[in-house]
């Protein structure tokens, strides 16, 4: 139905509650709705596009020409590529592009000076779009939306509940700032995500060969750095110094991460100061650690004597790896070397869990070694566990005893009567029953 939406029209039979919901376009504004419920209930809607409306306000709080001048603001900022809402309150309030530009970026790069660059980056490149609009229009219906666009674009849920987490982290900062009363993204259904997916290590033979390739690349390099003095020695020039056991810094971080499950950035950041000899003790200091909390690892003889082979070669410098590129172009030139396919560096952590849990270390021990917080993180390793599993499902392959129950007629034994036996495979005549217990038994 269309007609003018005015006064006249609310007050008429028109516009009065019928048994099912209706709708009444404005003829003059096209875009402007009324829609009456069975209920009583009439709100202003303001509709674009072909499936698209957003509500402009109750019949009870907003006149006719209010309603409209509301309706035209969004129909307008539609057009000019705004959010509909936009300035539809009057003070807009703080922005979203205002609010982190002020307030969140100088509290992520205190509070979280590792990842602030990475956080203010997703942001930018997930929702610069919300940038010039107010904090109230993010809303659970926005959010979802954006969620479901995003998983239908082939994105993993992992790495939308990731993308969630950082916008989270946005608005729970403007709710203690007094900007929002809520946060919107805990209201968000979380996409479900597989927290125990296969885990990669490596076997026997991957793990040798690893090993293998380590060995052949310390050998060339050796070799090579042999060679290059040779060279210099030959023309006067000064030697460099020699290479007594490893070619570089890979092999000692690939020891130590396989026999200790460091992070990588936690291999990188590790300084001699952490690592205690005597007492077989290495700590990851709270500040080098992704939950910021100490740990102590303890050191196996593999790892023992890889630092101190690395120490004898490098020198008691600050840190234990003097670098800031990482093992990136290394790691994948080994992996090559040794045939190993889809192996990431982080994968020696979750290859150092594997072979605990295989020889039997409890969860809660493999956990406090990996530094996870709950031992829901270290779950992942339940099903490498031996004999544990195996043992309750053999269990069912073991036959019931069938317990047989003989009636004897006892009324056919009488005290004092006999019955025969027989002793070492012969006769040996008759017993007479007990009184005793045959009343026992009765």
């Amino acid at each position: 139905m269309r007609a003018f939406i005015g006064q006249t029209l609310l007050t008429s039979k028109v516009a009065q509650p019928q048994d099912k919901p209706f709708e009444i376009s404005d003829s003059r504004l096209s875009g402007f709705i009324l829609r009456v419920q069975p209920s009583g209930s009439r709100t202003y809607y303001a509709r674009f596009g072909r499936n698209r409306r957003v509500v402009v306000g109750k019949v009870d709080s907003l006149t006719p020409e209010e309603a409209r001048e509301r309706c035209q603001k969004v129909l307008g900022n539609v057009a000019h590529g705004c959010h509909p809402l936009h300035g539809i309150c009057g003070d807009d309030g703080m922005t979203l592009g205002k609010f982190i530009a002020d307030a969140y970026t100088k509290w992520v790069n205190a509070s979280r000076p590792r990842t602030a660059a990475n956080t203010l980056e997703k942001l930018q490149r997930h929702f610069r779009t919300w940038y010039p609009e107010p904090l109230t229009t993010i809303t659970v219906e926005r959010i979802e939306s954006w969620k479901a666009r995003r998983l239908r674009e082939g994105r993993s849920p992992s790495t939308v509940l990731r993308d969630l987490f950082t916008l989270s982290s946005v608005l729970r900062r403007a709710v203690k700032a007094g900007e929002l009363t809520e946060n919107p993204v805990r209201r968000v259904d979380r996409p479900r995500i597989d927290r125990r997916g296969k885990v990669r290590f490596l076997d026997d033979d991957e793990e040798s060969r690893l090993r293998i390739a380590l060995l052949e690349r310390d050998e060339i390099m050796r070799n090579q750095r042999a060679a290059a003095n040779e060279r210099r020695q030959q023309r006067g020039e000064s030697l460099l110094p020699p290479l007594t056991r490893f070619g570089d810094h890979l092999t000692p971080a690939v020891l130590l991460s396989i026999n200790t499950g460091l992070r990588r950035g936690e291999v990188l950041k590790l300084r001699w100061r952490s690592v205690d000899f005597n007492r077989r003790l290495l700590t990851v200091e709270g500040l080098d650690a992704k939950s910021r909390q100490t740990r102590h690892v303890p050191l196996n003889d593999e790892a023992m004597s890889a630092l101190h082979d690395w120490q004898d070669q490098s020198g008691n410098r600050a840190r234990v790896f003097e670098m800031t590129t990482g093992f990136r172009t290394a790691w994948q030139k080994l992996l090559k070397r040794a045939g190993i396919t889809q192996f990431r560096w982080h994968d020696m952590r979750h290859h150092f869990a594997s072979r605990l849990v295989q020889r039997g270390v409890p969860l809660n021990t493999v956990r406090d070694l990996l530094g996870h917080s709950t031992v829901q993180m270290s779950l992942r390793y339940a099903h490498l566990a031996p004999d544990q599993r195996r043992e309750a499902v053999a269990k069912l392959n073991e036959k019931p005893i069938l317990a047989l129950t003989l009636r004897l007629p006892w009324n056919g034994f009488q005290p004092g009567s006999t019955y025969p036996i027989e002793e070492n495979g012969g006769k040996g005549g008759n017993r007479t029953l007990d009184p005793g217990i045959m009343s026992a038994v009765l």
